[in-house]
């Protein structure tokens, strides 16, 4: 019997989905050669990875980079580097997506203008730059300016790129970060969506956009999920992210073409969810997220790319990132997936999930909405709290049991790993010459140009931004000149200024039901008699540019619920600042917390502050993804304690942070 002739089957078997792996690191030189690799194995799509200085808008040699650069991406600080990045790769036919937030309308007038020198037209061009500032006033950290300023940006770039860049995705609403701070499959669908909202309706408002092409915007707004490992349940949140995407630019928007209305996304499955411990777990982990959002043909993604199993170790090789890209390409080309129609079509089961989630997501949508919109609900803190609040009863949940992580809280019980056996060189290793190449790099790119140009154009743009004039024009004249990443960035702050978000920490806790709290909190109660002190008090810092706090907010949160006084003033802080706030603050422990690989330069910089002021007596522990040997090198410098992702149980973590500040003023 003819196999293909079985009923059920499309008439041609589907093309694949974009393939790409998030890449970028020390230069751009390096960085474009691992692209040339990437490509040369079969990846369908680049997927470029910015360094924190570039993300948050500083050059190289800022004091805020220091010991940052190149490392979780490429530093791009002008028109050469972004020359360098895509020399030899025809943008006109290579999909590019861009995670870039903040100078995300500078990152496409660099992108645009490379593009431009390669004779390349501009309408063909495809590719993202993700341009969703909302969640990272809420997850990653790397905003800028405040909201609603941040909104005009996004609203420019749209309008720009509809006349311009007709096949470019320029602004990707992200749900994926809202999972990773602790969204439910409500909230993220509900939050993403209050952000697609207030990004329409920016544009709508805007003027430069007649209504009747509010379709055109509609079809080219895509979107980034998060995908977890319980893929039945993200089957169902990809379909109600489908329907309810409908209904809103049906309704809302008056989109009345069917496939202007398609909902279209890309995804990152879970990086938060892999783990440090039996790191060959995370192998199975990452196929189960990827099947969650390619399963279903009618809410199937249109770009994966997948972590490597290593994430939760530090940067992945290129041989980890194939891995990960070989995983696709099975799924893709050996099995039969492509060959069918929607598999859940009819299925009594995911059409009542569906149903759940998007009846949720609507009383979230709603809600957030009542407040005035999205960006008033980040003004006011509504959103982060309730992130916080979520992700700290999913971490009860796991401390519990209740949520079983092999290896982790079940079945810890292993054989030593071959993968981890090379130590250090299981993972990629930045150069630390890298950051002092750069910052020279910029300084000579500065000495190089039309100084008299430079000011002429930052001062245009400055004019531009105090008025509703469409930014983009001034942005391109900038980039021509030779201005800097930093200097663009710095222009715009003294218009619009800077931002700090709400923490989010106010009324959020996370111990009920933990039978260790209250022994805990009777050690820090009698600590702090025992010091002569009212309330233990702990300092919580995110030193550098660093902006993922989830876990230092969890830490904070547990830490008060022990009875903790705690000091945390947010993201992106100098040593000084956090030496500073100890020291005013008199407190009795200073906690760290660095994810971005940044530990070696931003932790000793904070003791050597302590000893400067008076206070080498002041414990320090630090939190991050560290390998063992910097760890070492960590507590030789005078750091406590150290932690890593496999210390998970938070209320121990707090019972250690006890015994530092008892050993600290010498308690038994």
């Amino acid at each position: 019997m003819d196999e293909k002739a079985y009923p059920g089957r499309l008439p041609e078997r589907e093309r694949p989905w974009v393939m790409r792996t998030y890449a970028g690191h020390s230069s751009a030189a390096a960085t474009n050669a691992l692209f040339r690799r990437n490509l040369a194995k079969g990846q369908t799509g680049l997927s470029v990875a910015f360094d924190l200085p570039t993300q948050t808008g500083y050059d190289p040699d800022h004091e805020l980079a220091a010991g940052e650069v190149g490392r979780v991406g490429v530093p791009v600080a002008h028109l050469g580097d972004m020359r360098a990045l895509f020399d030899g790769l025809p943008l006109a036919e290579t999909n590019t997506s861009m995670t870039i937030n903040a100078p995300a309308m500078w990152l496409l007038a660099l992108y645009g203008t490379v593009a431009m020198e390669q004779d390349a037209e501009l309408a063909r061009c495809a590719g993202t730059t993700q341009n969703d500032i909302i969640k990272e006033y809420l997850s990653r950290g790397t905003y800028i300016f405040p909201p609603a300023a941040s909104l005009r940006l996004t609203a420019d770039v749209i309008a720009h790129t509809l006349t311009t860049m007709p096949k470019w995705n320029p602004v990707n609403i992200c749900s994926y970060h809202l999972q990773e701070a602790g969204a439910t499959p409500v909230q993220e669908v509900g939050f993403a969506l209050a952000t697609a909202v207030a990004v329409l309706d920016a544009v709508r408002d805007s003027g430069q956009v007649p209504a009747e092409r509010m379709g055109d915007v509609v079809q080219r707004i895509s979107f980034f999920v998060n995908a977890g490992v319980r893929f039945v349940e993200e089957i169902a949140k990809m379909r109600a992210f489908g329907a309810l995407w409908d209904e809103i630019t049906r309704d809302r928007y008056g989109v009345t073409e069917a496939k202007q209305r398609r909902f279209r996304y890309g995804v990152q499955v879970n990086s938060l969810g892999l783990t440090e411990a039996q790191p060959e777990n995370n192998i199975q982990r990452i196929v189960l997220e990827m099947l969650g959002v390619t399963l279903s043909r009618d809410a199937r993604a249109r770009a994966v790319q997948l972590p490597a199993w290593n994430e939760a170790l530090g940067l992945p090789r290129p041989w980890d990132q194939q891995w990960s890209l070989r995983m696709q390409q099975v799924l893709a080309y050996e099995s039969d997936l492509l060959e069918y129609p929607d598999l859940f079509a009819g299925s009594h089961v995911m059409t009542a999930l569906v149903d759940e989630i998007v009846t949720g997501a609507r009383v979230e949508l709603d809600k957030v909405l009542e407040l005035g919109g999205v960006v008033a609900a980040v003004e006011t803190g509504y959103l982060k709290s309730a992130l916080v609040a979520s992700l700290a009863e999913r971490r009860r949940r796991m401390e519990s049991g209740a949520d079983v992580v092999v290896g982790v809280n079940r079945y810890t019980e292993t054989e030593p790993s071959p993968l981890t056996a090379a130590g250090a060189e299981a993972v990629e290793q930045v150069d630390p010459a890298v950051e002092a190449a750069a910052a020279e790099g910029v300084r000579r790119w500065r000495a190089d140009r039309d100084d008299a140009a430079v000011d002429a154009a930052l001062t245009r743009l400055r004019a531009d931004a105090a008025t509703s004039a469409n930014l983009m024009p001034a942005t391109l004249e900038c980039v021509r000149v030779g201005v800097t990443t930093g200097e663009w960035a710095g222009a715009l702050r003294q218009v619009f200024g800077e931002y700090r978000a709400p923490t989010g920490l106010a009324g959020a806790t996370g111990a009920g039901g933990d039978p260790g709290l209250a022994a805990v909190r009777e050690r820090v109660t009698a600590t702090a008699r025992e010091l002569g002190s009212g309330r233990l008090r702990l300092l919580v810092g995110k030193p550098g540019l660093d902006g993922h706090s989830n876990g230092a907010e969890q830490i904070a949160v547990r830490a008060r619920d022990a009875g903790f006084e705690v000091v945390y003033q947010g993201i992106r802080l100098t040593a000084g600042q956090i030496v500073a706030a100890a020291v005013e603050e008199d407190v009795d422990l200073v906690g760290l917390s660095v994810l971005s690989g940044s530990h070696l330069a931003a932790v000793p910089a904070v003791l050597d502050g302590l000893r400067a002021a008076g206070r080498a007596d002041l414990p320090v522990v630090v939190g991050g993804i560290i390998p063992a040997s910097d760890a070492e090198t960590l507590r030789t410098a005078g750091v406590a304690r150290v932690f890593t992702p496999k210390d998970f149980a938070l209320t121990g973590i707090i019972d250690d942070l006890v015994t530092v500040i008892r050993h600290a003023n010498d308690l038994p």
